[in-house]
């Protein structure tokens, strides 16, 4: 079963390689979506895939930047299917 997901990140998120790390592993895991900079100074991210890869995804970003992560807003949704693949959003 495929699930939605959508993540906002904040604390010392940018400039750290969050974006590409979470690229790199998304397409790892088989996700879709993307992932941005905001110009408050968080990271947004919208992934859809299944579960199991959602949860595995997400607790690798909070391993690898715990450092960074000050706090996480999490929502879980249902899947749409609108996305081809995963990528870095502007």
């Amino acid at each position: 079963m495929k699930k939605r997901v959508h993540i906002y990140y904040s604390g010392s998120v940018q400039g750290v390689g969050f974006r590409f790390t979470a690229e790199r592993l998304a397409n790892s895991l088989g996700l879709t979506g993307w992932v941005k900079n905001l110009r408050d100074g968080r990271v947004e991210i919208l992934c859809e895939g299944k579960v199991s890869a959602i949860e595995e995804f997400m607790e690798k970003i909070n391993s690898i930047f715990k450092e960074y992560i000050r706090d996480s807003d999490v929502e879980w949704g249902e899947a749409t299917g609108e996305f081809n693949g995963f990528g870095i959003g502007y």
